[in-house]
């Protein structure tokens, strides 16, 4: 949990929208947990995907994969364990994982929302 916590607080930090942290491990046997931020453009997709996976590396959770960050659309992140999507909002709607991974129990994150402020 440590490692989710410290992803929303820098997505959050970045001015990430809209987190949604899902248990998937019981339908997703590769990880425990995605997490789903929304960037409000490309460069902000950008900036919290970087500012993630930076705050993680630090904690000492390496990075395993990462995928279109060039794009900006869509920011997979791999750390095992924990999978980070950081989408476009466009894109967000458009993919919808959350009603994909609509059986899986939702973690409250709310408490680390704004909780450095």
């Amino acid at each position: 949990m440590a490692a989710l916590e410290t992803a929303v607080r820098a997505a959050d930090d970045k001015g990430a929208i809209a987190p949604v942290a899902l248990e998937v491990g019981e339908l997703f046997p590769l990880a425990d947990v995605f997490l789903i931020v929304s960037g409000s453009v490309e460069r902000n997709v950008q900036a919290v995907s970087d500012e993630i996976e930076d705050r993680l590396n630090q904690a000492g959770v390496r990075t395993v994969r990462r995928e279109g960050r060039a794009g900006g659309r869509w920011v997979l992140l791999d750390f095992g364990d924990l999978i980070v999507h950081v989408f476009h909002q466009e894109e967000r709607d458009f993919y919808q994982l959350e009603r994909l991974w609509k059986d899986c129990p939702v973690i409250d994150v709310s408490r680390w929302i704004g909780a450095d402020r």
